[in-house]
């Protein structure tokens, strides 16, 4: 007989104890990292999430829940410190490429999709271990900046240190935060919404069952602002040796599935025919 005063633990996602216990990790260090450097939860959280589970429609969903949840509470009472002007120029480079992304990660191939996440978590991890920064001196050259993160986050929200490097130029440091996450809002909003419309699973439940969790993570992120800030490269650097080591993880493990799992190797050699396909007629439309 069950003992009545005993609740039972919600099962997240038909995860074991152990995976369950390294996801509450997980989404304790997402908290931390947005809210304490503003950007990146979803950066620095995805690639791992994929070792728990390489579904990245499943982390997605929830990740943007969590999201709207906390940049929502943190701009309540900060939307005057945000530049509004500003936002409203850069939307204009950065939403359609977005929506584009959006489609393009409903559509593609899992395999595709964390080829995508692995790789430009490691080139983020190789800029940020080596001290460099992705930066832009000219106009046109924060117009692609923006281009592109705007398709990288529609695709995996994980375009934000593009979308910094030419928000840092144009936003006076104080305001930086708050406007991003203005920003990252009105981008989760519209994914999770073209999510609903095509009836992606946004796993709603579960992410409330998270953000209990999450909320640790993003209070101890707030307290710790501006000592990260005052630390900033330092920071950056060994966060930067970190995302190697999981991108060199994460690329490796996907070659072994390949190599070995015949409906993958399908998968590639399919998208591989049709990009092949796609290449030979724009050649004979150029030469004819």
């Amino acid at each position: 007989m069950s003992n009545p005063f005993i609740l039972p633990l919600p099962q997240l996602f038909d995860l074991s104890l152990p995976e369950t216990g390294s996801l509450c990790l997980l989404f304790i260090w997402t908290g931390f990292v947005r809210s304490g450097l503003g950007f990146g939860g979803a950066a620095l959280g995805l690639p791992l999430m994929l070792f728990i589970r390489p579904d990245l429609l499943l982390w997605l969903p929830v990740i943007g829940t969590h999201l709207l949840f906390f940049s929502g509470l943190t701009l309540s009472r900060r939307l005057h410190h945000v530049d509004w002007a500003y936002l409203r120029h850069a939307l204009l480079f950065i939403i359609p490429p977005a929506l584009v992304g959006v489609f393009g990660l409903v559509n593609l191939p899992a395999i595709w999709l964390n080829l995508f996440i692995y790789a430009i978590t490691l080139l983020y991890g190789l800029i940020w271990l080596f001290n460099r920064a992705i930066q832009s001196q000219r106009a046109w050259v924060d117009k692609l900046l923006l281009i592109i993160g705007g398709y990288v986050a529609g695709m995996s929200l994980t375009g934000a240190p593009l979308i910094v490097a030419v928000f840092m130029r144009h936003v006076k440091r104080e305001s930086l935060r708050d406007t991003l996450f203005v920003l990252w809002f009105t981008l989760v909003t519209i994914k999770m919404t073209t999510f609903i419309a095509l009836s992606v699973n946004v796993h709603f439940i579960e992410a409330l069952c998270l953000i209990p969790v999450a909320a640790i993570g993003h209070i101890i992120g707030l307290k710790a602002h501006n000592r990260i800030m005052q630390n900033d490269q330092v920071f950056k650097r060994w966060v930067g040796a970190g995302l190697v080591v999981v991108s060199i993880l994460g690329l490796s493990r996907l070659y072994q599935n390949v190599c070995v799992n015949p409906e993958t190797k399908a998968q590639v050699c399919l998208l591989g025919s049709i990009l092949e396909n796609q290449v030979l007629i724009l050649f004979k439309k150029a030469v004819y």
